[in-house]
C-alpha cells in the first residue's frame, strides 16, 4: 500500500524538487500565496469594513479629509501634520430627571502636532428631540462653545465644526485680539481650525503656532419625551494625513480600495486564463486528432481570431454594452483562447500516432473517448505554464478598460482607482499615493504569475532548461 502511494507521489515530489531550484518561480509562488492570504483575510485588513460595497457612496467617506497624504509621511517631516483620529469619550452619563433624559459625554485629546487639523466632527446615535451644547476647553483655559442647537433626529447625529461652528470660533478670535485686528480675518478662506488650535496672539489669523496640550470636549443636553436615547458618542479629528495609503479627492481610503481590488485581480486573471487555456488546449487536440477538412476549417477560424486586435475590439464592445465584470471576462475568454492552440496541436499530432492510441482505436474506442481519456490527460499538464503566463494579460486588459472608464462600477478594481486618479488630475496635484500603489500592485501580481509560468515552462519542457 505504501509502495503504491509513494509511486504515485514520486512524480509530484520530483516536480517540486525541480521547482525549488528555480528561484524566480519560488519568488512568484511566494507572492501568489501572500496575495491569496490577503484576499482571504480581507475583512480583517480593511480599515473601512463596508468599503467594497460603498466605494462610490460619498456619505460613507464624509468624515475623511480629501487628498490626504499617508500617515507614515509624518516621520519624514520636521513639522508634523495632524493625523485623522477617532476620539472616544472618557465618560458618558445618562439619567432621567422629571421624565427627561439628561446626558453628558466628556472627551480629552492631547494635541501634539505642529499643523492644524481640517475639521472636528461630533457623532452620536440619538433618537428624539434634544437641545445639545458642545463646549471645548483649550489647554490655555479658554472655553469655546462649538454648538448650541436643537435637533430632532432618529439615527446618526453629525455636527461639523468647520461648517456649523465657524461663526462661534471666529467670534472667539475677535474677542481675543485688539479691535483693530479683529476685522483683518478673512472668514471665507480661513479654516476655523487654524483659530481653534492656534496659540492666542495678535497675529493668530495669519500665523499658525499650534497650541499643544490637552483639549477637553464636553457634550451635554437633554431629550424631551419618552423612548429617547443617546448612544455611541465619538469625535473625529480630521487631519491632513489619513490611513496607510492616504485618501483620494473623494475622501476614499486608498488602502481599503487596494485591498478590495486584489480579489478581483486574482479572480479575473485566474478565471480568464484557466477557461481560455482549457478551450485552447481542447481546440488544438480536436484539430490535430481529426485532421483533414476539420483541421483546415479549425485552423482557418484560428487565423481569423489571432488577426483580431483584441484591446480595440474590447473597448468598442464595452462602450456599446453596459460595463459588467462578467461581460469583461467573457470577452477576454472569447479573444484569448488562441494562445496555446498551435503548441498543443503540434504535440497532439505526434501523440495520435503512438501505438497505444492505435490500440485504443482497434478495440473500438470512440473519438471522444480517445481525446478525453488518452490525449487530454497527457497534454493538460503542459498547459499549466500557459495558464500562469496568461494571467498578467487578463489583469492588464481589465485595468486598461477600467482606466478608460469602461469597467464595472459596482466593484472596486485597481484599474478603476487609476481611472479616478486620471479624472482627478492626481499627477498635476502631486497625489502620487493615488497613482503609484495600484500601478505597482498590477506589475507585482502580473510578475508573480510570469515567474511561475517561466518556471513551469522549464520543468514541463525540459529542452528550455538549457536556454
Amino acid at each position: 500500500m505504501k509502495n503504491s502511494i509513494s509511486k504515485k507521489l514520486a512524480p509530484l515530489i520530483e516536480f517540486f524538487e525541480e521547482f525549488k531550484k528555480d528561484k524566480t518561480g519560488v519568488v512568484g509562488l511566494c507572492i501568489l500565496v501572500l496575495a491569496i492570504m490577503v484576499s482571504l483575510i480581507e475583512p480583517l485588513l480593511l480599515t473601512y469594513k463596508e468599503a467594497p460595497k460603498r466605494w462610490r457612496d460619498i456619505t460613507y467617506w464624509q468624515d475623511n479629509p480629501a487628498s490626504a497624504a499617508p500617515e507614515w509621511l509624518n516621520f519624514f517631516q520636521r513639522e508634523k501634520s495632524a493625523i485623522t483620529t477617532d476620539i472616544k469619550p472618557i465618560s458618558v452619563e445618562t439619567n432621567y430627571i422629571d421624565g427627561e433624559l439628561n446626558y453628558k459625554a466628556v472627551f480629552e485629546y492631547d494635541y501634539k502636532f505642529d499643523k492644524s487639523p481640517v475639521d472636528l466632527i461630533f457623532h452620536a446615535n440619538v433618537n428624539g428631540s434634544t437641545g445639545l451644547i458642545w463646549n471645548v476647553t483649550r489647554p490655555d483655559g479658554a472655553v469655546i462653545t462649538l454648538s448650541d442647537s436643537l435637533h430632532n433626529i432618529s439615527g446618526d447625529l453629525r455636527i461639523s465644526s468647520f461648517n456649523d461652528s465657524k461663526n462661534r470660533i471666529f467670534r472667539f478670535y475677535r474677542d481675543s485680539v485688539p479691535r483693530i485686528l479683529a476685522r483683518q480675518i478673512d472668514t471665507i478662506t480661513t479654516n476655523p481650525m487654524k483659530i481653534l488650535f492656534n496659540t492666542k496672539k495678535d497675529d493668530m489669523a495669519k500665523n499658525f503656532q499650534a497650541l499643544k496640550g490637552i483639549y477637553k470636549f464636553e457634550v451635554s443636553g437633554k431629550f424631551a419625551g419618552d423612548n429617547s436615547s443617546f448612544e455611541d458618542p465619538y469625535i473625529v479629528l480630521v487631519g491632513s494625513m489619513s490611513g496607510i495609503m492616504g485618501t483620494d479627492n473623494m475622501k476614499r481610503d486608498i488602502f481599503s480600495g487596494l485591498v478590495s481590488g486584489l480579489k478581483w485581480a486574482l479572480f479575473i486573471g485566474i478565471a480568464t486564463s484557466f477557461i481560455s487555456v482549457i478551450i485552447g488546449v481542447m481546440y488544438g487536440i480536436i484539430s490535430a486528432y481529426f485532421g483533414g477538412f476539420v483541421d483546415n476549417a479549425m485552423q482557418f477560424i484560428y487565423q481569423i481570431f489571432i488577426g483580431i486586435p483584441v484591446l480595440p475590439v474590447m473597448i468598442v464592445i464595452s462602450a456599446i454594452f453596459k460595463p459588467s465584470i462578467w461581460t469583461m471576462i467573457t470577452m477576454m475568454i472569447f479573444f484569448s483562447w488562441t494562445g496555446s492552440v498551435m503548441t498543443v496541436r503540434s504535440m497532439a499530432m505526434q501523440l495520435k500516432e503512438e501505438t497505444y492510441i492505435e490500440a485504443a482505436r482497434t478495440i473500438g474506442a470512440g473519438h471522444f473517448r480517445i481525446i478525453f481519456n488518452h490525449l487530454a490527460p497527457l497534454l493538460l499538464p503542459f498547459s499549466f505554464a500557459s495558464m500562469a503566463l496568461a494571467v498578467p494579460s487578463a489583469i492588464v486588459y481589465e485595468s486598461s478598460l477600467s482606466l478608460l472608464g469602461l469597467g464595472d462600477a459596482s466593484i472596486v478594481t485597481w484599474g478603476q482607482i487609476l481611472h479616478d486618479a486620471m479624472k482627478g488630475s492626481a499627477v498635476l496635484s502631486g497625489l502620487w499615493w493615488w497613482i503609484i500603489p495600484p500601478g505597482i500592485l498590477i506589475a507585482i501580481l502580473g510578475m508573480s504569475f510570469a515567474f511561475l509560468g517561466f518556471a513551469l515552462d522549464k520543468i514541463l519542457h525540459p529542452k528550455l532548461r538549457s536556454r
